[in-house]
């Protein structure tokens, strides 16, 4: 199956979002925050953020992912090299 590139690509992406899912629920526990209390302070709906945990929500936007990191304490940085650039804003 994983020669089928249609195949390939689909599964990659739907991998990609599953990580940020189990991502943004790890990040929740492990900060004891309920999905209201993170979807006010994020300023998206509850029922977004009880889809991106149950993996349910596709393409979550960079934005909304940062958001979410930043209300949990976390910073968002790319680096290459020396190079460094942090996406919170």
């Amino acid at each position: 199956l994983m020669q089928d590139k249609e195949f390939k690509k689909e599964f990659e992406k739907e991998y990609d979002e599953l990580l940020l899912s189990e991502i943004v629920l790890a990040v929740m526990v492990n900060n004891n925050i309920s999905v209201r209390k993170l979807a006010k302070a994020s300023k998206l709906s509850p029922a977004v953020i009880q889809k991106i945990c149950n993996g349910q929500y596709k393409d979550i936007k960079i934005k909304n992912f940062i958001s979410i990191m930043q209300e949990c304490g976390y910073s968002i940085i790319l680096e290459k090299g020396d190079q460094r650039i942090n996406l919170n804003a």
